[in-house]
Order: structure tokens, then C-alpha cells, then sequence
């Protein structure tokens, strides 16, 4: 078949990769404009972009696909699939209508299960022990359309969500040529989603990263690991945003939430349940480090509270 693959981001490029070495012909890729990028916010192309010119595959950066240009020339390059990864635009029908097999989408979750625009995220803040990635053919409603293939995979105790999505990206592109190949040799059919089981991952904002340290510590370890790369989890000391890495359930005795207790090499700080023991923070304009490192830079003393949205302790 010929195929036109649309992604953006660097979790997309395995999904590339596979595709550009697999039987089908890649004839263009899809992708987001240029976008400003650095200090001096000067315009750098997506990391899919870039690996098609690598490539030397035609790349369409339409502002909107709906824009009857794109449109004309993807038409001109006469696919009869899609495959998408991360795109991250929405797709009117005019454009879902051209190529004859669809647009097949990998999504990485156990499709009805958290549809939308960070399900890794939401799988683990919710505490899910198994997730995967689906591929689906596209259609206006959100993640609905029906499912080609599923794949799973377990959540580790330690997973941040950069690390899940990274094996689900390298799992889920073997996925997509699959299907790839299914839909072009008729082996595999496409089946409509459950109506129960819906769930929902709206894009997880800084705002939801900030931490509540009146919860129990097994949700804040969730909630840490879920934003972790991004958007980052944080709290606030002295006035400041403090990013806060992966932290560790403790055993020891209860502390009030949001108090801090500074050892030797380690801090912990109160939750509504056990303290959690911190990992790595970094501090506004500081590089990255361990906590107890951070402590001893700010001469942080046991007894002081780490604060949350809007609060200066």
C-alpha cells in the first residue's frame, strides 16, 4: 500500500522508523508546523519532520488539515492508508475521507479505557496495573472509532510515565505495521469499541501537576510518576516552585502533610498517610539533584512545610 504516516512528537518516530522499514511504500508524512523552540524561540521543525527529510520523504506541515491546500496535496499523493501517532490535530472528514482504508491511529491505552490526549498519564495516577495500545480506524468522535489490534503491557511499581510511554511507542509500532499489513491482505477486520469501560485523559496541566500533601502518600507517588517527565510534579518552599522526581512510599512514623524531616541523606515529607521519601528536586534556576543534596544548599531544616498552588511557605 501507499501510506502517508502523521505524528509529531519523538514518541511517534519508532511508529516512523517501522513503518518507513516495513512493505508499504511511505510516499509523505504529516506533521505540525514549525513550532518556536529555546531562548531565542527561533522555529524548529518536529522531531518527525526532521527523521522524513532524513529520510528523504515529502513532509506536509499544514497549519490545519482542514486547509483545502493540504488537502489537494494529499490527495496528489494518493494514499490508501494513514497510520498516526501523536499528531496532535484534529481531523475533519474532508480529510478522513481520502485515503480509501482510512487513517489508522496507534493510542497508547486498552481502547475504551482513557481516551484522549495523555492516557499514560492518567493509567498511572489512576493506578492501573495493565495498560497497552490500541490501533483504530478514525472517525470525528474522540478515540471511538473501531479497533484493529490491542496490545499490553504490565505497569512496573517504579514506572514514570516517560518510561511506560517509551515501551508502549517501541511495542506499539510492531502494532501498526501489523495492522498495516492486515488491512492491506484482508486478515484483519475492524471491530466496533465497547460502550462501557469509557474513560477519559484530558491533557494533564501544570496546575494538575502541583502536589496536595494532605493525600494519602500511595496517590502522590501516583500523581508523581504520572507527571514525571512532563508537565513535572512541584510544590513550593520559600516562595518558589520546587520540581519534585519520583518519590518513595516510606514505612516510618506519620509526619503532618507538608512537613519536611531532613536527615543525613535523605528528606522526607508528610503526607496524609506515611511520608514519602523525596528522590530528585530541582529548584527555581537550579540544576536538577538529589533531595538530600538540595537540602543542604538550602540549609532546609526539619519542621518547615512545603506549600502548594498559590502559597508562599
Amino acid at each position: 500500500m501507499r501510506v502517508v504516516f502523521a505524528g509529531t512528537p519523538e514518541v511517534a518516530l519508532p511508529a516512523l522508523e517501522a513503518v518507513a522499514a516495513g512493505r508499504h511504500e511511505l510516499v509523505g508524512v504529516v506533521t505540525r508546523p514549525d513550532a518556536p523552540s529555546g531562548r531565542g524561540r527561533r522555529l524548529v521543525a518536529s522531531p518527525v519532520a526532521l527523521r522524513a527529510e532524513e529520510l528523504g520523504v515529502p513532509v506536509l506541515k499544514p497549519e490545519h488539515p482542514r486547509d483545502p491546500d493540504f488537502q489537494d496535496a494529499l490527495r496528489e499523493l494518493a494514499p490508501d492508508a494513514c497510520p498516526v501517532v501523536a499528531y496532535g490535530a484534529l481531523l475533519p472528514q474532508s480529510a478522513l475521507d481520502i485515503p480509501r482504508h482510512g487513517w489508522v491511529n496507534l493510542h497508547f491505552s486498552v481502547l475504551p479505557a482513557w481516551r484522549g490526549a495523555a492516557p499514560v498519564q492518567h493509567s498511572l495516577w489512576a493506578g492501573d496495573e495493565v495498560t497497552g495500545a490500541t490501533t483504530f480506524r478514525i472517525v470525528k468522535e474522540l478515540d471511538a472509532g473501531p479497533v484493529f489490534g490491542v496490545m499490553t503491557e504490565r505497569v512496573g511499581a517504579g514506572d514514570t510515565a516517560g518510561e511506560l510511554l517509551a515501551r508502549l511507542a517501541e511495542g506499539g509500532a510492531g502494532l501498526l505495521v501489523q495492522t498495516l499489513d492486515g488491512i492491506e491482505d484482508g486478515s484483519i477486520e475492524a471491530r466496533e469499541q465497547p460502550t462501557d469501560g469509557v474513560s477519559y485523559a484530558p491533557k494533564i496541566t501544570v496546575d494538575d501537576a502541583c502536589i496536595d500533601w494532605a493525600t494519602p502518600a500511595v496517590a502522590i507517588d501516583r500523581q508523581v510518576r504520572a507527571c514525571t517527565p512532563a508537565p513535572g510534579a512541584w510544590s513550593t518552599h520559600d516562595g518558589e516552585r520546587i520540581k519534585i522526581g519520583p518519590v518513595t512510599v516510606s514505612d516510618d512514623e506519620k509526619l503532618e502533610p507538608g512537613v519536611v524531616e531532613v536527615r543525613k541523606n535523605a528528606v522526607l515529607v508528610g503526607t496524609a498517610t506515611v511520608p514519602v521519601l523525596l528522590g530528585e528536586v530541582k529548584a527555581h534556576g537550579r540544576k536538577q539533584m538529589s533531595a538530600a543534596d538540595w537540602a543542604r544548599g538550602a540549609r532546609l531544616g526539619s519542621g518547615v512545610r512545603f506549600g502548594g498552588a498559590g502559597e508562599t511557605t
